[in-house]
């Protein structure tokens, strides 16, 4: 039986598609392709380099660097070779986070970019496992135990002239049963937790993936978020490459910013065909989109907000997109499509069919705009324990608001507290069973026992399959708001909904521990406020001003209540009766936010327990209480 490793995977798709491109990648003035029998050979020699340098099957090598044609390379040549990849975030500043996860993964060589490079070398002293730094960039100077990539290459020549058999044997002989990857989970709340991927986990959640979404092999996708990710690495790199469709790489900058800015030109120059994308990226997005509509003036912003109403009602929730009495507008949106809308995809390269949407939940009015201007941001959902898919919405079956439909080859089960499966409709944590969840917790045997039982998944998210067969999930159950009664609500539909629709709250966090009532920490838009006040000839100096500002974000919160513009979406009792405004965002660098851009609650509730403290007494729970008072007075100190 011919094993289903990724090597097997690279090796079928390049026998079959050897001549398309497999990567595109942007150095000098434009774009340029390597096709997949390009990028094998490079592979062989990353791979043969490392057989030279005596890697044994199983041996762990970390790879730091951007996404990029050699990040790719880099880990086919580990797999080829034998050998683990840990792949990790260029986004671990903290050295101790870095050298945690290298050291409890033993590795023995660390594959790094020229903007990585440093972090590794500070910390090898202390790192007995690690003998070998390969630098992807050249560098002015090289230490006894780092090496060039091209003297790595140069190597692999060699080795494959002289050990032909051994370099097939080393990959000919993985068994799909072999971990490829070791990913680390955030450690939000504990040490990060390694969670082993076998070869078979991955091609396994490629083939289900493929089935519930087919790639046409004239595919290509600009690979935004972090190619460490789970979510790039199977919906992304290995789904695009079984397919024999291609990847392009955003633009390095000189730093993390300049590189984000990258995108919006990237995506024009590679006219992606579909893209990955995560709730922030999407606001983003659109956030650009309505600003450019601004700017063309009122007359032109008023059709916009028109034909997206009339784009609203047409759409339904996908799943009943022109059916009744719909059907009867479709000119009226084909015709505004034409004018407005079509001209809005050409910014986003004029062949972009949909976002594949992941990572957190997804606000569905975020979805009905992306649906109105003709690209559609389907939810997925999975985690990395599961590689990463377990459902998604596809354009032939969607349903805007839920997590879309299983991926086949998967089983399912919604269960209450004490592990019984419920019926349809029900709500309990999703649990679910198939070749792509996780082998384990590398070192971590308690985790793995607590996680996965009887080859069940315990996600620990809360969800619901309804009677059309797709998934909706409700949040964390970790996250959960817990009233005094025993009550439990996940905040984060509130948390995104609010986000979404106000221009004045950058960021909220509810919280809820057994209390009466919930309470919040806010995290406003400053200028955005400022501007307002502004506008009615206050400054918040004054005490008329400061209360003004947080009378104005209290309404923002008020809109949800009874008589609101949104009265009735979310439970009353799990808005917030007391807010505390602060004077920082939640970001990576003080550790607020992980490096998936969710909140780290246990972190900011310990970080602000006097404030939310407050925030129960009679008090707290006037939003102009001092404690915010004095935050507002000092934005224009």
């Amino acid at each position: 039986m011919t094993q289903r490793t990724i090597p097997q995977l690279f090796e079928t798709s390049t026998e079959k598609y050897g001549n398309n491109i497999l990567l595109w990648e942007k150095r000098g003035e434009k774009y340029e392709g390597t096709t997949y029998r390009g990028i094998r050979d490079s592979v062989y020699q990353f791979a043969a380099g490392l057989l030279s340098m005596r890697i044994q099957i199983g041996d762990r090598i970390a790879l730091i660097a951007e996404g990029r044609n050699d990040w790719v390379i880099s880990e086919l040549g580990i797999l080829y070779a034998g050998a683990v990849n840990v792949p990790l975030s260029v986004k671990l500043n903290e050295p101790s986070e870095l050298k945690f996860r290298l050291a409890h993964s033993g590795c023995r060589m660390a594959i790094v970019s020229g903007t990585q490079a440093s972090k590794v070398q500070q910390l090898k002293t202390d790192l007995p496992d690690l003998e070998t730094i390969i630098l992807l960039d050249p560098a002015k100077k090289y230490g006894e135990d780092e090496i060039p990539l091209q003297n790595l290459l140069e190597k692999g020549r060699k080795y494959l002239v002289e050990n032909p058999i051994s370099f097939r044997h080393a990959w000919q002989s993985l068994n799909e049963s072999d971990p490829a990857n070791i990913c680390y989970t955030s450690g939000t709340t504990a040490d990060p937790k390694g969670i082993i991927l076998t070869h078979r986990n991955y091609t396994a959640n490629v083939e289900q993936a493929s089935a519930l979404l087919p790639i046409p092999e004239e595919y290509c996708s600009l690979l935004i978020l972090p190619w460490d990710h789970c979510f790039a690495h199977t919906a992304g790199i290995y789904t695009l490459m079984k397919n024999g469709a291609s990847m392009a790489s955003v633009q390095t900058g000189k730093t993390p910013m300049e590189t984000l800015k990258n995108i919006p030109a990237n995506i024009k120059e590679t006219k992606p065909a579909f893209l990955l994308s995560v709730p922030t990226l999407a606001k983003n997005f659109r956030k650009n989109i309505e600003n450019g509509i601004k700017q063309k003036g009122p007359k032109v912003e008023k059709l916009f907000k028109k034909a997206l109403e009339m784009a609203f009602d047409y759409n339904g929730n996908g799943w009943d997109r022109g059916k009744g009495m719909r059907f009867l507008k479709k000119p009226l949106y084909f015709l505004f499509d034409k004018i407005i809308f079509s001209k809005i995809r050409e910014n986003f390269g004029g062949r972009l069919q949909f976002f594949i949407g992941g990572g957190a939940l997804l606000d569905i009015e975020l979805q009905r705009f992306f649906y109105a201007i003709g690209i559609p941001m389907f939810q997925g959902y999975g985690l990395s324990e599961s590689s990463p898919i377990i459902s998604a919405n596809v354009p032939k079956k969607h349903k805007l608001g839920s997590s879309g439909s299983l991926v086949p080859n998967l089983e399912i089960k919604i269960c209450d507290e004490k592990g019984n499966a419920l019926r349809t409709g029900q709500q309990g944590e999703i649990v679910v069973k198939g070749e792509n969840v996780m082998a384990g917790y590398w070192k971590n045997e308690k985790a793995t026992r607590e996680t996965v039982r009887d080859g069940w998944l315990y996600t620990g998210d809360l969800g619901y399959l309804d009677n059309d067969g797709f998934l909706f999930v409700l949040g964390r159950n970790k996250s959960l708001l817990i009233a005094n009664d025993g009550e439990k609500y996940s905040p984060e539909g509130i948390e995104e909904t609010i986000t979404g629709h106000s221009r004045f709250v950058d960021q909220i966090m509810l919280y809820n521990n057994q209390s009466p009532y919930t309470v919040a920490l806010l995290v406003p838009n400053r200028d955005a406020v400022l501007a307002w006040l502004k506008e009615k000839n206050l400054s918040c100096r004054t005490p008329e001003g400061r209360e003004a500002a947080l009378r104005l974000l209290e309404s923002e919160i008020d809109a949800y209540r009874a008589g609101g513009a949104y009265d009735r979406m979310f439970p009353s009792r799990w808005l917030p009766s007391g807010i505390a405004l602060l004077g920082e965002g939640f970001t990576e660098q003080n550790g607020f936010l992980n490096s998936t851009l969710k909140m780290v609650r246990g972190r900011i509730t310990e970080s602000y327990k006097n404030r939310l403290d407050f925030l129960f007494t009679p008090e707290g729970q006037d939003i102009c209480n001092h404690q915010n008072m004095t935050i507002v007075k000092r934005w224009e100190e």
